[in-house]
């Protein structure tokens, strides 16, 4: 759940750090700097791809997030299972032509797409270069949702057992609370938000600018707490 500073003053949710998150108690949080994100080519060999966090660590990973860069059209991994949303982050747009006709052009800034892994398709960058945000995560196991949100002034994260929550900021910079242990972030870095245990985790970030701000749920926990984004 996401509220306004105003909203939350009465709120008394702890803010410890070591935690459990959705898909593995391996979920920390953390602030994952831009220059820290690995390289690697993509699984078909057709691409290459930023990756921030896969959760766990390991080849069956629960739900990953990473930067693609689509330099020429290219195809794209099928990934049986998987959910994905892509957000186009730079460039002039995406075209992206799957195999049974459908077409989608990402527009800039930050056209977005929900689509099955298994979906063949081909992304064509538009006059230029491009790269993308790419959220992934097992559908039988994982509950996922994205926005986009503007920043502006103090915002608060509530993070409820069996959730984990990543902003990614798109630009400008802020500051989580100093009770989070976090510190700052700027463009292009990805905070980890996961609750305390069987509490709810609170996470006061001041900042202006832009962000993709996703919510992952494992499926095998309760649903407590209000889901609404406001």
């Amino acid at each position: 759940m996401i509220e306004s500073a105003a909203s939350a003053q009465q709120d008394a949710g702890s803010a410890t750090r070591p935690a459990t998150g959705a898909g593995t108690s391996q979920a920390v949080s953390r602030i994952i700097r831009r220059h820290e994100y690995r390289r690697m080519p993509w699984s078909n060999g057709a691409g290459w791809t930023s990756e921030i966090l896969r959760v766990p660590a390991a080849d069956d990973w629960q739900w990953r997030l990473s930067i693609a860069e689509v330099d020429v059209a290219a195809p794209f991994s099928s990934l049986p299972g998987i959910d994905r949303e892509l957000v186009l982050l730079t460039g002039n747009g995406m075209r992206l032509s799957f195999e049974d006709g459908q077409t989608c052009e990402l527009q800039p800034p930050h056209d977005g797409l929900r689509f099955a892994g298994e979906r063949k398709l081909v992304g064509e960058p538009i006059d230029g270069p491009s790269s993308d945000f790419n959220l992934m995560w097992k559908r039988d196991a994982i509950d996922a949702e994205l926005w986009r949100r503007p920043l502006t002034g103090t915002v608060v994260l509530f993070v409820e057992p069996g959730e984990t929550w990543v902003v990614h900021l798109l630009a400008g910079q802020g500051r989580f609370a100093d009770d989070t242990g976090l510190g700052g972030i700027v463009a292009g870095d990805t905070a980890i938000l996961a609750s305390n245990g069987e509490m709810r985790g609170r996470y006061a970030l001041d900042a202006t600018g832009e962000a993709l701000v996703a919510r992952l749920r494992d499926k095998r926990e309760p649903q407590s707490g209000s889901s609404d984004s406001g």
